[in-house]
């Protein structure tokens, strides 16, 4: 079964309601689904955040509900046939993805041909690790191990630092370079407004093109359109 994935940058962009220029995304991409469940583990306040969720979804049409609302989590993925997982803390959200025992539920889900969606934190949870969010870590994990729901991992809320901002600390060209000392997964650093549609092939959507890191090569400007696995699967050799 192909899986189907949304990855998504963020939430919000300056001047938009929430998830304003995602909108068209959405209807296309869970249209014909009737059960989508919402992870809202990423934010304190998940009765907030869920209600804000669902009433989005449901002005788009789709039937959204957050797994919170079952008294075992798990459960509420089992009936669904999507699953969108919103922004935040990501070390917060996999923490308590694991404590409610949402992981393989979700592999299966997509495995099965369900339809998943993700913004920012979201996004970072469906890839091999988190190894390449922009949080603090305000909680402890049990691990950094992700979703794995593509090979690759994604650096939401990409940003190339202004050149007349005086700033003396780590761009995050450098802090990705630092990932990739320890690590050779390619990186895809996603702009703003920008996301990525994955099913038979990986297409990049949005106004804005993505850098690509890979271990060892220099930085690849993704233009919006389709991108070639052979960008996402290739692994820089090992430095000696």
């Amino acid at each position: 079964m192909t899986r189907r994935l949304v990855l998504a940058s963020n939430s919000t962009n300056p001047g938009s309601e929430y998830l304003g220029h995602l909108e068209d995304a959405i209807t296309t991409f869970f249209s014909g689904c009737t059960n989508v469940a919402f992870v809202p583990y990423a934010l304190g306040d998940i009765d907030d955040y869920s209600t804000k969720a669902e009433d989005k979804f449901e002005s788009l049409g789709i039937q959204l509900g957050s797994v919170h609302r079952h008294s075992e989590p798990a459960q509420a993925l089992s009936a669904a046939d999507g699953v969108f997982i919103g922004g935040g803390n990501t070390f917060r959200l996999l923490d308590r993805m694991i404590r409610h025992k949402l992981i393989e539920p979700i592999r299966d889900l997509v495995a099965d041909g369900g339809a998943f969606m993700g913004t920012s934190a979201g996004s970072n949870v469906a890839c091999p690790t988190i190894g390449t969010t922009n949080d603090m870590p305000i909680v402890q994990p049990p691990t950094f191990e992700a979703l794995g729901l593509v090979s690759f991992q994604i650096n939401p809320h990409y940003i190339e630092r202004d050149p007349d901002t005086p700033h003396g600390g780590e761009t995050r060209r450098q802090r990705l370079a630092e990932f990739h000392e320890e690590n050779t997964m390619p990186v895809v650093g996603l702009a703003e407004g920008s996301w990525l549609e994955v099913e038979e092939s990986v297409i990049l959507h949005g106004p804005h093109p993505a850098l690509l890191f890979r271990r060892g090569f220099e930085a690849v400007e993704l233009a919006p359109g389709e991108i070639s696995q052979h960008y996402l699967r290739n692994n820089a050799p090992l430095a000696k």
